[in-house]
């Protein structure tokens, strides 16, 4: 961390990665079910598969939209919850 505690985007990524990377199944489940509400996924579910429709991504790609949408979800609530700074 730079300073007096404020974060950058990328520090904050970074420490959001290695975090996750720590983290089994059911510690993951425990993080989202703490802040993200079910309409949330529901939403993005539902979002990604609209815009997947006729483009051309592969399955296995299709399939993980959800995800990572879940995943700037939660980087956006952490930004929130901290003191970042996009400097």
């Amino acid at each position: 961390m730079k300073g007096k505690g404020i974060m950058t985007l990328e520090e904050m990524a970074w420490e959001f990665a290695e975090i996750f990377e720590e983290l089994d199944t059911q510690q993951i489940n425990e993080v989202v079910a703490a802040n993200v509400p079910i309409e949330t996924l529901e939403f993005f579910v539902k979002y990604t598969e609209g815009f997947a429709k006729g483009s051309i991504i592969s399955n296995s790609t299709r399939g993980q939209l959800p995800n990572l949408m879940l995943i700037g979800y939660l980087m956006r609530t952490l930004e929130e919850k901290l003191d970042i700074s996009d400097n």
